[in-house]
Protein backbone atom coordinates (compact mmCIF):
# COMPACT_ATOMS: atom_id res chain seq x y z
CA UNK A 1 0.00 0.00 0.00
CA UNK A 2 1.31 3.42 -0.96
CA UNK A 3 2.09 6.09 1.63
CA UNK A 4 0.43 8.67 -0.65
CA UNK A 5 -3.23 8.85 -1.62
CA UNK A 6 -4.87 10.93 -4.37
CA UNK A 7 -7.83 12.36 -2.45
CA UNK A 8 -10.77 14.67 -3.09
CA UNK A 9 -13.92 15.84 -1.31
CA UNK A 10 -17.08 15.41 -3.34
CA UNK A 11 -20.82 15.13 -3.56
CA UNK A 12 -21.69 11.52 -4.31
CA UNK A 13 -25.02 10.97 -6.06
CA UNK A 14 -27.61 8.56 -4.70
CA UNK A 15 -28.53 5.60 -6.90
CA UNK A 16 -31.45 7.31 -8.68
CA UNK A 17 -29.48 10.49 -9.40
CA UNK A 18 -26.47 8.45 -10.56
CA UNK A 19 -28.70 6.54 -13.01
CA UNK A 20 -30.04 9.81 -14.44
CA UNK A 21 -26.52 11.29 -14.74
CA UNK A 22 -25.27 8.11 -16.45
CA UNK A 23 -28.18 8.25 -18.91
CA UNK A 24 -27.31 11.88 -19.68
CA UNK A 25 -23.66 10.92 -20.22
CA UNK A 26 -24.75 8.25 -22.70
CA UNK A 27 -27.02 10.73 -24.46
CA UNK A 28 -24.66 13.67 -24.69
CA UNK A 29 -21.23 12.08 -25.16
CA UNK A 30 -19.39 9.52 -27.24
CA UNK A 31 -16.90 8.61 -24.50
CA UNK A 32 -18.91 8.62 -21.24
CA UNK A 33 -17.25 8.39 -17.86
CA UNK A 34 -18.25 5.10 -16.17
CA UNK A 35 -21.46 5.60 -14.20
CA UNK A 36 -19.80 4.52 -10.94
CA UNK A 37 -17.33 7.43 -11.28
CA UNK A 38 -19.91 10.23 -11.62
CA UNK A 39 -19.62 12.79 -8.80
CA UNK A 40 -19.20 16.52 -8.13
CA UNK A 41 -15.76 17.47 -6.82
CA UNK A 42 -15.88 20.08 -4.07
CA UNK A 43 -12.15 20.20 -3.31
CA UNK A 44 -9.33 18.34 -5.04
CA UNK A 45 -6.66 17.54 -2.46
CA UNK A 46 -4.15 15.70 -4.61
CA UNK A 47 -1.44 13.40 -3.29
CA UNK A 48 -1.77 13.22 0.50
CA UNK A 49 0.15 11.34 3.16
CA UNK A 50 -1.53 9.75 6.20
CA UNK A 51 -0.93 12.81 8.43
CA UNK A 52 -2.68 15.05 5.89
CA UNK A 53 -5.48 12.48 5.58
CA UNK A 54 -6.01 12.57 9.39
CA UNK A 55 -5.98 16.37 9.36
CA UNK A 56 -8.57 16.45 6.56
CA UNK A 57 -10.79 14.02 8.47
CA UNK A 58 -10.61 16.06 11.68
CA UNK A 59 -10.98 19.44 9.99
CA UNK A 60 -13.97 18.74 7.77
CA UNK A 61 -15.78 16.82 10.52
CA UNK A 62 -16.55 20.17 12.15
CA UNK A 63 -18.46 21.56 9.15
CA UNK A 64 -22.12 22.32 9.64
CA UNK A 65 -24.29 22.66 6.54
CA UNK A 66 -27.94 22.25 5.63
CA UNK A 67 -29.03 19.58 3.13
CA UNK A 68 -29.95 21.07 -0.24
CA UNK A 69 -30.93 20.15 -3.80
CA UNK A 70 -29.01 20.82 -6.99
CA UNK A 71 -31.03 21.13 -10.19
CA UNK A 72 -28.78 19.82 -12.95
CA UNK A 73 -30.02 21.47 -16.17
CA UNK A 74 -27.03 22.71 -18.16
CA UNK A 75 -24.62 20.99 -20.55
CA UNK A 76 -21.25 22.69 -20.52
CA UNK A 77 -17.75 22.25 -21.89
CA UNK A 78 -14.13 23.03 -21.29
CA UNK A 79 -12.86 23.14 -24.87
CA UNK A 80 -9.18 23.22 -23.96
CA UNK A 81 -9.33 19.82 -22.24
CA UNK A 82 -12.20 18.58 -24.45
CA UNK A 83 -14.32 17.94 -21.37
CA UNK A 84 -18.12 17.66 -21.52
CA UNK A 85 -19.97 18.20 -18.24
CA UNK A 86 -23.38 18.71 -16.67
CA UNK A 87 -24.01 21.53 -14.27
CA UNK A 88 -26.62 23.87 -12.98
CA UNK A 89 -27.83 27.22 -14.26
CA UNK A 90 -28.56 28.29 -10.67
CA UNK A 91 -26.35 26.85 -7.93
CA UNK A 92 -27.95 26.71 -4.50
CA UNK A 93 -26.49 29.12 -1.95
CA UNK A 94 -25.87 26.20 0.45
CA UNK A 95 -23.53 24.58 -2.11
CA UNK A 96 -21.35 27.69 -2.29
CA UNK A 97 -21.34 27.93 1.51
CA UNK A 98 -20.27 24.27 1.79
CA UNK A 99 -17.40 24.75 -0.68
CA UNK A 100 -16.27 27.87 1.20
CA UNK A 101 -16.45 26.09 4.57
CA UNK A 102 -14.41 23.17 3.22
CA UNK A 103 -11.78 25.56 1.86
CA UNK A 104 -11.49 27.32 5.20
CA UNK A 105 -11.30 24.04 7.13
CA UNK A 106 -8.56 22.73 4.85
CA UNK A 107 -6.31 25.75 5.44
CA UNK A 108 -5.33 24.17 8.76
CA UNK A 109 -4.04 21.15 6.82
CA UNK A 110 -1.81 23.29 4.58
CA UNK A 111 -4.10 23.15 1.56
CA UNK A 112 -4.46 26.37 -0.37
CA UNK A 113 -7.82 27.13 -1.98
CA UNK A 114 -7.87 26.71 -5.74
CA UNK A 115 -7.28 29.83 -7.78
CA UNK A 116 -10.13 29.08 -10.13
CA UNK A 117 -13.73 29.89 -9.35
CA UNK A 118 -15.74 26.83 -8.30
CA UNK A 119 -18.01 25.66 -11.12
CA UNK A 120 -20.42 22.99 -9.86
CA UNK A 121 -20.29 20.22 -12.46
CA UNK A 122 -20.27 16.49 -13.09
CA UNK A 123 -17.76 15.41 -15.72
CA UNK A 124 -19.50 13.30 -18.37
CA UNK A 125 -16.64 12.77 -20.80
CA UNK A 126 -12.99 13.62 -21.39
CA UNK A 127 -11.29 13.94 -24.78
CA UNK A 128 -14.71 14.43 -26.34
CA UNK A 129 -14.56 15.26 -30.05
CA UNK A 130 -18.02 16.83 -30.41
CA UNK A 131 -18.42 19.29 -27.56
CA UNK A 132 -21.81 20.93 -27.04
CA UNK A 133 -23.28 23.55 -24.76
CA UNK A 134 -26.98 23.61 -24.05
CA UNK A 135 -29.15 25.28 -21.44
CA UNK A 136 -32.64 24.26 -20.44
CA UNK A 137 -32.16 20.50 -20.28
CA UNK A 138 -34.70 18.31 -18.52
CA UNK A 139 -33.84 18.84 -14.87
CA UNK A 140 -32.12 16.16 -12.82
CA UNK A 141 -33.07 16.88 -9.20
CA UNK A 142 -30.11 15.87 -7.01
CA UNK A 143 -30.91 15.80 -3.28
CA UNK A 144 -27.69 16.39 -1.34
CA UNK A 145 -27.51 15.28 2.29
CA UNK A 146 -23.82 14.39 2.64
CA UNK A 147 -20.33 14.92 1.26
CA UNK A 148 -17.56 12.33 1.01
CA UNK A 149 -13.81 11.84 1.06
CA UNK A 150 -12.86 9.75 -1.97
CA UNK A 151 -9.67 8.39 -3.43
CA UNK A 152 -8.73 8.07 -7.08
CA UNK A 153 -7.06 4.73 -7.85
CA UNK A 154 -5.55 3.54 -11.14
CA UNK A 155 -7.67 0.95 -12.93
CA UNK A 156 -7.70 -0.78 -16.28
CA UNK A 157 -8.73 1.81 -18.84
CA UNK A 158 -8.69 4.77 -16.42
CA UNK A 159 -9.42 5.26 -12.75
CA UNK A 160 -11.87 4.08 -10.14
CA UNK A 161 -13.00 6.01 -7.11
CA UNK A 162 -13.34 4.64 -3.59
CA UNK A 163 -15.36 6.50 -0.96
CA UNK A 164 -13.53 6.33 2.38
CA UNK A 165 -15.74 8.48 4.60
CA UNK A 166 -19.12 10.23 4.52
CA UNK A 167 -20.24 13.27 6.49
CA UNK A 168 -23.95 14.03 6.75
CA UNK A 169 -25.31 17.51 6.12
CA UNK A 170 -27.54 17.76 9.12
CA UNK A 171 -27.67 21.48 9.76
CA UNK A 172 -27.00 20.67 13.40
CA UNK A 173 -26.25 23.49 15.73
Amino acid sequence: MSDRHRLFLALWPDQETRAQLAAAAERWTQRPVPGANLHMTLAFLGSCDLDQWRCIDESVSTIISQPFEINIDYLGTWPRSKTQWLGTSCAPEALGELVEALGSALLGCDFQPGRQRFVPHVTLSRKEQHLRTQAGLDVIHWPVDEFVLAESLPATGGVRYVVHKRWPLSGRG
